[in-house]
């Protein structure tokens, strides 16, 4: 990538800090002695032949791999319980959490496990290059490993001992994700000619990059609304469950993240559209519009695929006497569907702690944030205003950001005041009058069907 720019003619002289993002839950092993290596790149060579040795695992563990269950039983049991470890990681164990995946290496591979020095995530690991030295975890990407406490801010040692032995050196202390780590390696000075003193802000996790790049403040929520739904929240005090994730904030280190991830997103909502209006969205937006909030007492729960949160599939009706129905009419589809979706997220976004504050905000993203309709129906189930923020690589841009706000961090600049001449979001809409109290109950009701369904579904 510097090669191409550098082709373009781009200027590295002007980049006074850099930062960035990498795909959460990756792990990178390096070989004893790589420190060394690092320290000492030849600017006349590229990275990929000075550094191709530097491995003692050649093929990285990532998110997809879900090979893990042995040591997230093991893992969950160790320190007490499911609960207990969501108490303590934000999250209960993950095949994919890179605690998981060391406890496998170290077991199936342990010749490998002991020739490794350090242990980087994908984003530490790409500071490390630009670092020319190992680069520290940081907090926020740190606290998706099921291995550190995210209210002490350390390493958990009951993690680290059901994990690996000799796991705290090889991962050394994490950091704050402001953290001005050092000036950029001679090798990019030489190769490159970014200026000496061009500093390098602690990387991050792409889902916590994303909450920067969305200039997310507290309180607000944002809403990716695509193939697979996504919410991620600003919050105060956490309150970790068996379901969706809490991570350190990545632009305050006194604030939290909550992640909720839904299968069940776009291609749910494509196949109503396509069933009750044609495959036209002005006729979906047209039965939602022609609909009362609230869709006089209908409540709809649709798993097309097995859902995330909670557990289950399949696709449940019920009329306003909480009564299992077989089919609505095609309006009223319609808004169950959208309704469901939007009342579920609220619903599971509560129960790790968010709530709604003065000025709370809802940031609609993805491809349904287009759909003014299904706006309206997000903000009167938020009882929030709705924005929109057009961000095409979101992580990355807040790379940026969290690049300019950790070169002024450490004088108490707040990350919104570091970002204040950036593009902010629009206003798409504001809630309905009367539409609190028409959801405040369905909300609880939902709660209720939703349990019930995953109930049914375990017995």
């Amino acid at each position: 990538m510097l090669e191409k720019m550098k082709k373009a003619g781009f200027d590295f002289s002007c980049v006074e800090a850099i930062s960035g993002s990498g795909q959460q839950h990756g792990s990178v092993y390096w070989k004893k002695g790589s420190r060394a290596r690092l320290q000492g790149l030849d600017p006349a060579k590229d990275l990929h032949s000075l550094l191709q040795d530097s491995f003692a695992v050649v093929d990285s563990p990532v998110w997809m791999d879900s090979s893990t269950t042995k040591q997230c039983l093991y893992l969950e049991s160790a320190v007490g319980g499911a609960q207990q470890l969501a108490d303590i990681t934000g999250s209960r164990a993950y095949e994919r959490f890179t605690g998981n995946q060391i406890a496998k290496i170290h077991q199936l591979q342990p010749d490998k496990y002991n020739e490794t020095e350090r242990i980087s995530l994908v984003s530490s690991f790409a500071a490390s290059l630009f670092l020319g030295d190992y680069a520290a975890v940081d907090y926020s990407d740190g606290s998706g490993m099921n291995l550190m406490n995210i209210f002490s801010k350390q390493w958990s040692k009951p993690c680290l001992n059901a994990t690996a032995p000799m796991l705290a050196e090889k991962l050394s202390d994490p950091t704050p994700a402001t953290t001005l780590l050092g000036p950029i390696s001679p090798y990019f000075v030489k190769r490159f000619g970014f200026l000496e003193n061009c500093k390098v802000v602690a990387f991050t996790g792409d889902n916590p990059g994303s909450l920067a790049g969305m200039q997310l403040q507290e309180g607000d929520i944002a809403v990716s609304l695509g193939t697979s739904d996504t919410v991620f929240l600003w919050i105060k005090e956490p309150r970790p469950a068996l379901e969706g994730h809490i991570f350190c904030n990545p632009v305050d280190c006194t604030s939290y993240m909550a992640l909720i991830c839904y299968k069940n997103g776009s291609l749910t909502r494509e196949r109503i559209r396509n069933e009750c209006s044609g495959g036209s969205w002005e006729g979906f937006s047209s039965a939602l519009d022609s609909t009362p909030m609230g869709n006089n007492g209908s409540i709809g729960v649709y798993f097309d695929v097995v859902e995330i949160t909670p557990p289950a599939i399949g696709v449940y009706r019920f009329d306003q006497h909480d009564k299992r129905v077989d089919a609505f009419t095609r309006e009223v589809e319609i808004r169950a569907l959208v309704e469901g979706q939007f009342l579920a997220k609220r619903v599971h976004a509560q129960k790790l702690g968010y709530r709604i504050i003065p000025g709370t905000k809802v940031l609609a993203t993805g491809g349904a944030s287009s759909n003014k309709a299904i706006l309206q129906v997000l903000s009167d189930v938020f009882s929030a205003p709705v924005y929109t923020i057009d961000v095409a690589n979101s992580a990355c841009l807040g790379s940026a950001y969290r690049a300019m706000h950790g070169l002024v961090a450490g004088t108490g600049v707040s990350f919104k005041d570091a970002v204040k001449g950036a593009p902010a979001a629009q206003l798409a809409v504001r809630p309905s009058p009367g539409a609190m109290e028409v959801y405040g109950p369905l909300l609880k009701r939902y709660a209720d069907l939703e349990a019930k369904v995953l109930m049914a579904k375990t017995q």
